[in-house]
C-alpha cells in the first residue's frame, strides 16, 4: 500500500527497556500512520526519551501493571484511530508489513492476524521446540473452536477499533494473542491471516519464557471454553458503540 489508507491508523507499541531498538522500529513505520502510542512498562533506560526524540507527535502511556497483555490493553484504550495495529518494540516485527494488514481490513476483514506459517511468512527467531509447541497449541485451538489458524502465538495483528468491545480483553501476560484470537472467533469476526516474517530481536533479551508462557496459553485455551460469550444482542450493541 503506497497510498494513504481510507481510514486512520493507530500503532500500539508496548516497550520496556527497548531504547536501543526503537530507532529501527520507528524507521520501518509507514509515513501515513496517524498515531503511534508507546506503552512504557516503567523502563529504566531511555526508552521514552528516545521514542519522543524519534517521533515528536508520539503519545506515551505509562503502564499501570505488568505484562504484555496489560500493556496492549492500555494502549488499545488510548488509541484514537479507526484501525489499531499491534507491533513489538524489539525489531522482530517489520513495520513495513502494516500496509498488508490494513489492506486486509479495508478489503473486508474484521481482524487481520499475522502468520509466520503461510506462504510469504517465516521466522528467523523461533526455535524448533517453540515452533512445535505453537503448532500443538494452534491445532488444539482449531479443534476446540472450529478455527483454521496457522499461527496462534504471534503478536503482529490489526483490527478495527470498533471491535474492542466484543473481545473484552482482560489478561496481563503473553497469552494476550491467544485470548484475542479465541474471542475474535467467538464473536464471529471475519478473520484474515496475513503473511509476516519475524526477525531476530536486535538488542537486549526477550521477556518471553517458553514453558511458563506456553502453560498460560494452554490454560487460556481451556478456560475460554467455559466462558459465556456475549449474546447476539450484546454483540450487536457492542459493535454499535
Amino acid at each position: 500500500m503506497s497510498t494513504r489508507p481510507a481510514h486512520t491508523v493507530s500503532v500500539v507499541v508496548p516497550a520496556m527497556n527497548e531504547a536501543a531498538n526503537l530507532p529501527h522500529v520507528f524507521a520501518t513505520l509507514p509515513s501515513w500512520v496517524d498515531e503511534v502510542i508507546l506503552v512504557d512498562g516503567n523502563s529504566v533506560d531511555d526508552t521514552v526519551a528516545v521514542a519522543r526524540r524519534l517521533r515528536p507527535d508520539l503519545r506515551v502511556v505509562t503502564q499501570t501493571r505488568r505484562g504484555k497483555g496489560n500493556a496492549l490493553i492500555e494502549g488499545f484504550a488510548a488509541a484514537q484511530g479507526d484501525i489499531i495495529v499491534m507491533i513489538d518494540a524489539d525489531g522482530s516485527t517489520d513495520g513495513r508489513e502494516i500496509a498488508a494488514f490494513v489492506a486486509a481490513l479495508e478489503a473486508g476483514a474484521d481482524f487481520a492476524k499475522g502468520s509466520r506459517y503461510i506462504t510469504g511468512g517465516g521466522s528467523d527467531d523461533i526455535s524448533p521446540i517453540r515452533s512445535l509447541g505453537n503448532r500443538v497449541l494452534t491445532g488444539l485451538t482449531n479443534l476446540l473452536y472450529g478455527t483454521h489458524y496457522t499461527d496462534l502465538c504471534y503478536g503482529y495483528n490489526a483490527f478495527w477499533a470498533r471491535h474492542l468491545a466484543v473481545m473484552e480483553l482482560d489478561c496481563d501476560g503473553f497469552e494476550i494473542e491467544t485470548l484475542m484470537n479465541v474471542r475474535a472467533a467467538q464473536a464471529g469476526l471475519l478473520i484474515d491471516e496475513v503473511p509476516s516474517h519475524e526477525r531476530l530481536r536486535l538488542h537486549g533479551e526477550s521477556n518471553l519464557h517458553a514453558v511458563r508462557d506456553g502453560w498460560r496459553v494452554l490454560k487460556t485455551i481451556f478456560r475460554e471454553r467455559s466462558r459465556q460469550p456475549l449474546t447476539t444482542t450484546e454483540t450487536a450493541i457492542a459493535l454499535a458503540k
